[in-house]
C-alpha cells in the first residue's frame, strides 16, 4: 500500500513539474522582437523562401550551415513570422527532452531517465536558448540524438547503430558547425573505454555517413558560386578577437544549468564511484571535450555549451536515483524535489520580458527592437540607408524596417569583421554626401562600444542631427520617481 501511495505521488509531482516545463517554455514567447542573431537565422530563412522584403539584406549563405534555417523556411512561405520560428526553436527544445529520457532509461532505468528529463525541462540554460531562434536548440537536439544512438550501440555492439549516429551526427554538424567538437568527445570516449570493443572499421563506417551527410552543405555552397564567402567566414572565425574574459564560462554557465545539478553530477562520480563504469566515460567526454575546446578559444558564447546540459541533467538524476545513504533514504528524494523547484523558479524568473532594456547576448529578445524597426518601415522614406553604433542594432533595423544599415564599428580589415557586414570606411563622407540620411544611436551597443557610441553622437551633433523617434522605458528613480530612459534614438541628418 505504501510503495503504491508513493508511486502514485509520484507522478503526480512529475506530471505537475512537466505541465510546468511546457509553460516555462512557451509563456510570453513572443512578447518581445528577435534580438540580433535571430534577426540573421530568421533573415536566412526568410531569404530562402524568397520573401522580397527581407532577401535583399539577408543573404542566404553567411557562417553556418543551412538545416534550421531551411526548416525556418516553410514557416515563412506559409505566412508564419517571428511566432512560428520560435514555436519550432521550442519543438527541438521539448524533443530533447524526449531524448533525454531515453538515455537516462536505458544507461540506468526508468526513474533516472524520468528525472533526468525533468531537470532538463526545467533548466535555465536549456529554456533560455530553445525559447530563441538561434542554431543551438536544433544542434543540441540532433547531438543529443547522437548521444542516444552511441548509448545503443555500446549496450547492443550492434553496427547499425553506430552507421545511425553518423548520420546524427552530421545533422548535428548541419545545424552549427561548431559542435565537429562532440567528434572529439566520442573519440576520447572510445579511446578510454576499450572494453567497448568498438572496430576501427565499425568506427570509419560512422565517419564516413557522418561526412556524407555534412557534405550537402559544402556542396550547397559550391553549386550556388559562394565558395569564396565560405572561405572569407572561416577566416573571420580563425581571427575574431575575444569577446569575453577567460572567466566568462565558469561565471555564467554553471547557474544556468543549476548548481543543484552541477553539485549532484559531481558529487555522484564520487559517492558512486564503485558503480563508475564506460556510462560515466561517455557522459564527462561529452561534457569535458567541448567545454576545454571553448574556454580556450578566445571568442565564448553564451548558448555554446548547450550541448553538454543534458549529460549534467543524467549525471546529476544518476546520482538522486542510485545513492542509498542508510538511516537517510528520504535525502536524495528531498534534494531532487528541491533542485527541481530551484530551477523552475530561477527559469520563471529570468523568462520574465525584460521592458528595462537589461540585456545579455544569448539570453532573450532584445526590448523595443522590433517596435523600432516597425517605426522606420513606417516613417523612413524608402531607398534611405541609416548608420548605427554597431551590425547588432544594423540586423535589428534591416530585419523589422526593411532599410539598409551599415555598422559603425565594422572596421575594413577582412580578417577582422564578419564578412556579411559592409564597412563603411569614411562616415563623414557618406552623410555630408546623403549616403546616409538617418543614425540610430541604441543602448545596449553603447554599454559595449561607448567609442562608436560617442563618435556616432558626434556625428549627429555636427551634421544637426534632430532626434525624431525615440523608443524608452520608464525607470525608477532611487527617490522613488520614474524617469524615461531611452533605448533607441533615431536622428534625421543632413548637411
Amino acid at each position: 500500500m505504501r510503495a503504491a501511495l508513493l508511486a502514485r505521488a509520484s507522478a503526480v509531482v512529475l506530471t505537475a513539474g512537466f505541465g510546468v516545463a511546457l509553460l516555462l517554455r512557451f509563456w510570453q514567447i513572443d512578447t518581445l522582437g528577435f534580438n540580433s542573431d535571430e534577426t540573421v537565422y530568421a533573415g536566412q530563412g526568410a531569404s530562402i523562401a524568397n520573401d522580397g522584403a527581407l532577401t535583399p539584406y539577408f543573404p542566404i549563405f553567411r557562417a553556418h550551415p543551412l538545416l534550421f534555417q531551411t526548416l525556418l523556411s516553410l514557416g515563412y512561405r506559409a505566412g508564419g513570422g517571428d511566432l512560428f520560428a520560435r514555436l519550432l526553436a521550442s519543438a527541438f527544445g521539448l524533443g530533447t527532452i524526449a531524448l533525454v529520457f531515453l538515455i537516462g532509461r536505458t544507461l540506468y532505468g526508468k526513474r533516472t531517465g524520468v528525472l533526468a528529463a525533468l531537470f532538463l525541462a526545467l533548466m535555465p540554460y536549456d529554456v533560455l536558448v530553445s525559447r530563441q531562434v538561434l542554431l543551438d536548440g536544433p544542434a543540441t537536439f540532433f547531438a543529443t540524438l547522437t548521444l542516444f544512438l552511441v548509448a545503443r550501440f555500446c549496450l547492443t555492439r550492434h553496427p547499425s547503430w553506430l552507421r545511425a549516429a553518423g548520420a546524427a551526427m552530421g545533422l548535428t554538424v548541419l545545424s552549427k558547425e561548431t559542435n565537429i567538437l562532440t567528434v572529439g568527445a566520442l573519440y576520447a570516449f572510445f579511446a578510454l573505454s576499450p572494453e567497448i570493443g568498438a572496430r576501427a572499421r565499425t568506427l570509419g563506417a560512422s565517419v564516413g555517413v557522418m561526412f556524407g551527410v555534412v557534405a550537402a552543405y559544402p556542396l550547397a555552397i559550391r553549386l550556388g558560386g559562394h565558395s569564396q564567402a565560405g572561405q572569407q567566414y572561416l577566416a573571420y572565425q580563425l581571427f575574431r578577437r575575444p569577446n569575453h574574459q577567460w572567466t566568462f564560462y565558469p561565471a555564467s554557465v554553471p547557474p544556468a544549468i543549476g548548481w543543484g545539478v552541477v553539485g549532484a553530477a559531481a558529487a555522484g562520480l564520487w559517492l558512486l564511484r564503485s558503480q563508475n563504469s564506460w556510462r560515466e566515460t561517455l557522459l564527462l567526454s561529452w561534457i569535458v571535450v567541448p567545454a576545454l575546446f571553448f574556454q580556450l578559444y578566445p571568442v565564448k558564447g553564451f548558448q555554446y555549451l548547450l550541448p553538454t546540459a543534458p549529460a549534467f541533467a543524467l549525471l546529476a538524476a544518476r546520482t538522486l536515483v542510485r545513492w542509498q545513504p542508510r538511516r537517510v533514504a528520504w535525502l536524495p528524494p528531498l534534494i531532487a524535489l528541491v533542485v527541481a523547484g530551484w530551477l523552475g523558479a530561477a527559469t520563471w524568473q529570468r523568462i520574465q520580458p525584460s521592458h528595462s532594456g537589461v540585456f545579455i547576448a544569448g539570453t532573450g529578445g532584445l526590448p523595443h527592437g522590433r517596435e523600432l524597426g516597425r517605426w522606420i518601415a513606417r516613417s523612413v522614406p524608402d531607398g534611405a540607408e541609416i548608420l548605427t553604433i554597431g551590425p547588432s542594432a544594423a540586423n535589428i533595423v534591416e530585419f523589422y524596417g526593411h532599410r539598409r544599415a551599415y555598422g559603425l564599428s565594422v572596421g575594413p580589415n577582412p580578417l577582422k569583421r564578419n564578412p556579411a557586414y559592409d564597412p563603411i570606411p569614411n562616415p563623414d563622407l557618406a552623410i555630408r554626401s546623403n549616403v546616409v540620411q538617418y543614425l540610430v544611436w541604441d543602448a545596449y551597443t553603447a554599454a559595449r562600444t561607448p567609442f562608436f557610441a560617442g563618435k556616432l553622437l558626434r556625428y549627429a551633433r555636427r551634421y544637426h542631427g534632430s532626434a525624431v523617434h525615440t523608443e524608452s522605458v520608464p525607470v525608477r528613480t532611487r527617490g522613488g520617481g520614474t524617469v524615461l530612459r531611452p533605448l533607441f534614438v533615431v536622428y534625421s541628418v543632413r548637411r
